[in-house]
């Protein structure tokens, strides 16, 4: 049986979906000498998720520079605290490079606010949201596509948190850590479909559910 996908997934489902957190390690980088550590075990990998967070600004006119950076794998989480490094010689390395496979949602907004704090040009990106719309796919959201692609919930209850804390609390981490990793889970699933054609996507038109095969 192919596997069903809904172009537009019904976002009242999610809260009763089973919770999915990033259960890997998560390493927090404070430093220039632990940044140039971790890109160098990131650029060894075959694919890594991407995602950035901002402090909010709760004030009209006030806006803050994106104050963390979270590359994973499947089973580690890098957290660069780029309130306190900035936009270190590694991490330019890094967004540059294009050897290895880097996947996030909605990566101009990522990269724009990126290059607030430094040039570079980046490197070999894949945003998810591109390759949804190839496949038919109209929702935009990791919440979403999570939900539509694999039955489960990531929590987004710390998206309005402080980014530029002292300390990132536990829930924070896993937060961040999260939102990169499912990326790469996304991206992988939606490449293993597209190869296959072992998918059907469902659309609703008129209120009558149509269906949209691929072989």
């Amino acid at each position: 049986m192919k596997k069903q996908i809904d172009a537009k997934f019904d976002k009242t489902k999610i809260a009763k979906l089973p919770r999915v957190t990033f259960d890997g390690r998560t390493i927090v980088v404070l430093s220039q000498h632990e940044a140039e550590q971790a890109v160098n075990f990131l650029l060894a990998q075959p694919i890594l998720g991407i995602d950035t967070e901002t402090r909010p600004s709760f004030k009209k006119g006030v806006s803050h520079k994106v104050a963390l950076l979270q590359v994973a794998t499947k089973d580690i989480c890098f957290l660069f605290r780029l309130n306190y490094i900035g936009m270190s010689p590694s991490i330019v390395r890094l967004l540059e490079d294009t050897n290895v496979l880097k996947v996030g949602l909605s990566l101009r907004d990522d990269i724009l606010s990126l290059h607030k704090l430094g040039p570079f040009e980046p490197g070999w990106f894949v945003d998810i949201q591109d390759c949804m719309k190839k496949m038919g796919v109209e929702d935009m959201s990791l919440q979403k596509l999570y939900a539509n692609f694999f039955g489960k919930r990531i929590s987004k209850g710390q998206q309005l948190s402080n980014w530029e804390a002292d300390v990132l609390s536990d829930k924070q981490k896993t937060y961040a850590a999260t939102d990169a990793w499912a990326c790469i889970h996304l991206y992988e699933e939606w490449d293993r479909l597209m190869s296959s054609g072992d998918y059907v996507v469902m659309k609703t038109k008129d209120n009558d559910n149509v269906s949209e095969n691929h072989t």
